[in-house]
């Protein structure tokens, strides 16, 4: 029995095998150097990041707090302005946007700073003020305060809120 011509097809099948497949790769487009790369998404403008502000205090007008709190990422971060409670999780935003749509806030920015740091992330940073209504004497009051955003792009294009400050302002 001679086995040279079986152990040379062998080989030449394992040759033109891998040539094959080094061939369609390489026709592809993918390299051997990692996985695909993924163009990244168009750079938000500082406009369009500015507008978020306006999204998330239209959202306030309609005192829904799922609404609001749907506005910020499942990790955000949410330093309040009128409550000394760290809020780490989608539960602890709606608990703090449920007292705080009490009031019927309505927010204008009166100093805006966005910087566009990537195409996924962004921060907008300023003061801005509430016009808040007592729900039981309908009083009004105006809260000033020191603002940071920051946003992310997330998978599905939308922006959100990952880490939100507001304080009122030191002099009152």
């Amino acid at each position: 029995m001679n086995r040279r011509p079986r152990s040379i097809s062998r080989r030449a099948l394992a040759i033109g095998t891998a040539s094959l497949v080094v061939a369609g790769t390489v026709g592809a487009g993918v390299s051997f150097a990692g996985p695909e790369h993924k163009p990244q998404s168009k750079r938000a403008t500082k406009t369009q990041i500015a507008g978020l502000f306006d999204t998330w205090n239209s959202t306030l007008r309609t005192g829904d707090p799922e609404k609001v709190a749907d506005l910020y990422a499942d990790n955000a971060v949410l330093l309040p302005t009128v409550s000394n409670k760290i809020r780490t999780d989608h539960a602890g935003i709606v608990d703090y946007f449920e007292h705080f749509l009490a009031n019927k806030p309505v927010g204008k920015k009166l100093t805006t700073i966005v910087t566009v740091l990537d195409n996924n992330s962004a921060i907008d940073t300023g003061i801005y003020q509430f016009t808040l209504t007592d729900p039981k004497t309908k009083a009004k009051s105006v809260v000033k305060a020191r603002y940071s955003y920051e946003y992310e792009k997330q998978a599905d294009g939308d922006w959100k809120i990952v880490n939100h400050h507001s304080s009122k302002m030191p002099e009152g």
